[in-house]
């Protein structure tokens, strides 16, 4: 569970799911940041290793929210590298996949394809028992780009009436990792979240 700020953004080790192995987080800075993981070949998500920014708005008050990420992923192991953005309240989790890689899938059930904030993605919307999830994943993997956020929001919000105007606490950026046996790196050369 180790964190630290570091130039207004919190890096999470964040190993959570059962049967992990070990893991170690580096960071030159909050938006230059790497992850070494040695997870077993085994099923569940065992960790997501993250950088979060707080925004703490409501989306409807939101001018804008962008992000731009640049990342080197191993060819081996099962993980998604992934965006997970909450309300406040955790009630709401929206999460926004630019790649993936192994036997990963998301939850819930299929609501087809949509193109927005610059990519193209495939939707699923589904509960964990906690809170409602709606996953985005792009529909071709991408280590580096930049993503328009606020007019994903206001899809899930106005055109898809699946939440109100939530107050968007933070948007959180890491890799979410099944398995990685023998220890895999994950590399976030650079990561900006911005808006409000």
């Amino acid at each position: 569970w180790g964190n630290t700020t570091l130039n207004g953004y919190t890096l999470y080790n964040n190993i959570w799911g059962s049967g992990a192995g070990s893991q170690c987080v580096w960071a030159n800075s909050g938006t230059d940041w790497g992850v070494w993981a040695d997870h077993p070949n085994t099923g569940g998500i065992k960790s997501y290793p993250n950088a979060k920014k707080v925004i703490n708005k409501p989306i409807a008050s939101l001018g804008s929210l962008r992000s731009s990420y640049d990342v080197t992923v191993p060819s081996s192991g099962a993980y998604n590298t992934s965006y997970d953005i909450w309300d406040t309240d955790h009630d709401y989790e929206i999460m926004l996949w630019v790649n993936h890689h192994g036997a990963v899938g998301p939850l819930g059930s299929p609501q087809g394809s949509v193109t927005l904030g610059g990519h193209s993605w495939n939707v699923y919307k589904g509960d964990n028992g906690a809170n409602e999830v709606f996953s985005f994943l792009r529909s071709s993997d991408s280590n580096t780009g930049t993503v328009d956020i606020l007019p994903i929001l206001k899809w899930i919000k106005d055109t898809k009436g699946w939440m109100g105007n939530e107050t968007i606490g933070d948007v959180q950026f890491g890799y979410e990792i099944t398995s990685s046996a023998g220890g895999l790196d994950f590399r976030t050369h650079s990561l900006t979240v911005s808006g409000g």
